[in-house]
């Protein structure tokens, strides 16, 4: 990727806007200026500081697929001021991003293996696109397991894609609901139910988890007890962010800063901190 100050704005026009749920979209962004659209690159599993101008900006993961750099899809809830004025723009309006930032998925680590993906709630986003990017690349990975956990049927997102996913060779894809209706067809209960159904050969096997933390802080140490090493498990964490580049302190998390650092982070390096307070 072109080097570019970390601190600069870079206007993007929503080429798409896409109604998810109620209160959740997905933007489709392209850079106004054509150079930085085709030398912009990024991991799966990094995030920009999305900017509504004269509002303010938020972290949002890059829910787009590495390989298509041009067209950036970011999944947005709404649920305050920034997001909320993101919600009033429309096709052919301008946001501002920085980044990318922070570190992706351990995509080349997972190459020859088999991958299990949990997540739970918008959880799902930031990992989206190291899904499609393995997909891309079916040869070079084994089993493919995707667990996804919500609390309704209307918060499941990207509801084609995992019917997409489901279709895919040497793919299971496992849908759990906390409190479902008539509409469910799938496991009724919290997401780690479903670890049980989950095939884990500890010698190959790599786990990317992302979603609420305390989902994440009790799954781990299931996988753990089915044999699978803690240096096997990554997941993303969630913070306050506002610089994105280690400055303001917000995200920090133990010695870490999540948008440096992170946000994913193998899980034995992270997990002393996990559930704390005050860190």
């Amino acid at each position: 990727m072109t080097e570019f100050n970390p601190l600069l704005i870079h206007p993007a026009v929503i080429v798409d806007k896409l109604r998810e749920t109620e209160d959740i979209y997905t933007f489709r962004l392209r850079f106004a200026d054509p150079a930085l659209s085709r030398s912009f690159r990024f991991a799966a599993g990094q995030f920009n500081m999305v900017y509504a101008f004269g509002v303010g900006e938020v972290p949002i993961s890059i829910v787009s697929d590495p390989d298509e750099p041009e067209v950036l899809d970011h999944t947005v809830r709404i649920v305050g001021r920034v997001t909320g004025a993101m919600a009033r723009y429309e096709t052919g309006d301008s946001l501002g991003i920085r980044g990318p930032f922070g570190q992706g998925w351990p995509l080349e680590e997972a190459r020859g293996r088999d991958v299990v993906i949990i997540t739970g709630g918008l959880g799902c986003a930031p990992v989206v696109g190291a899904i499609e990017y393995i997909f891309r690349r079916r040869a070079a990975y084994g089993a493919v397991t995707i667990v996804h956990g919500v609390k309704t049927p209307q918060d499941l997102l990207y509801r084609e894609r995992f019917d997409a996913w489901r279709r895919r060779p040497n793919t299971t894809v496992l849908l759990a609901c906390d409190r479902a209706d008539k509409s469910w067809q799938y496991h009724i209960g919290v997401v780690t139910e479903l670890f049980e159904q989950v095939s884990v050969d500890p010698e190959r096997t790599l786990v990317l988890m992302c979603g609420p933390e305390i989902m994440m802080r009790l799954g781990a140490p299931i996988l753990m007890k089915k044999g699978l090493p803690a240096p096997s498990i990554y997941v993303s964490l969630e913070r306050h962010m506002e610089c994105g580049i280690g400055l303001c302190g917000h995200c920090q998390l133990g010695p870490w800063f999540l948008c440096t650092d992170g946000p994913v982070f193998r899980y034995d390096r992270i997990a002393p901190w996990l559930g704390k307070t005050g860190v």
